[in-house]
């Protein structure tokens, strides 16, 4: 059935809150502080590794004896990157995070929690952003194959779970924004779908994995980027798939 995998994703975030919730209990401040900076160290080597996948390539001499790695695409990144956070800033992408996030953090009784927000918008642009989320969504909604959004739910668990321990519950009500992006990019899949070629999927990949490590950052060293506003740089990554040069 079509949005099984969205259902699953969401439900693997939540239960990752509260398994977070109850394991946060048993650690100190200052140990919660390092479980943090060792999601964020993890999340910094995941991203590391998407991006290389994207920039670098094996070239190998012209006699076919010798192989190198040569690195390439910084032009693009820096256009989508650059472009992408202009317009995010403009239109104040993270302000609107921020803004439902101390919404939620109200409604749901928790106005004492000073890191809620902050917990909420990280852990949300951590399992939001990637090739994965767009990718299994559309083939759950096309073909009903929800397997690539139950192996990233397996992931999300983790992450989640790791993240509520050192930062708080708000990371739980990441399902929210999981369960409206998957399930929306579900519903419009047959739309989607034709547009995701094998280039926009691999542009989508390597500036989703640049914001992702943005993302880590942010937990190793607080709150230096706004990523929210970086994200309009994915859109463009795919618009740019359809260029004549790329």
């Amino acid at each position: 059935m079509p949005g099984t995998g969205t259902l699953i994703n969401t439900a693997a975030v939540i239960a990752g809150g509260i398994a977070g919730h109850f394991t946060g209990r048993f650690f100190k401040e200052e140990q919660q502080d390092a479980i943090c900076k060792v999601c964020g160290i993890s999340v910094l080597f995941i991203a590391i590794a998407g991006a290389m996948e994207g920039m670098l390539q094996i070239s190998m001499d012209e006699a076919g004896k010798g192989a190198s790695i040569i690195s390439g695409r910084s032009m693009f990144i820096v256009l989508c990157l650059s472009i992408g956070t202009v317009i995010g800033e403009l239109l104040r992408i993270e302000d609107g995070f921020e803004r439902f996030g101390a919404w939620l953090k109200i409604k749901t009784g928790n106005a004492k929690d000073a890191r809620f927000v902050d917990a909420f918008v990280t852990s949300s642009l951590t399992v939001c952003i990637g090739a994965m989320a767009i990718v299994g969504a559309i083939q759950d909604g096309v073909m009903g194959d929800y397997s690539t959004l139950a192996v990233k739910s397996v992931l999300d668990f983790i992450i989640i779970m790791v993240m509520t321990s050192s930062m708080g519950k708000g990371c739980a009500f990441s399902a929210i924004p999981i369960f409206v992006f998957e399930g929306g990019i579900t519903l419009l899949s047959t739309l989607i779908a034709p547009l995701m070629t094998p280039a926009a999927i691999a542009n989508l990949s390597l500036v989703g994995s640049i914001l992702i490590f943005c993302v880590g950052v942010n937990l190793v060293w607080g709150r230096k980027v706004r990523v929210a506003n970086m994200l309009p740089a994915v859109l463009l990554a795919v618009l740019a798939a359809y260029l004549p040069s790329m």
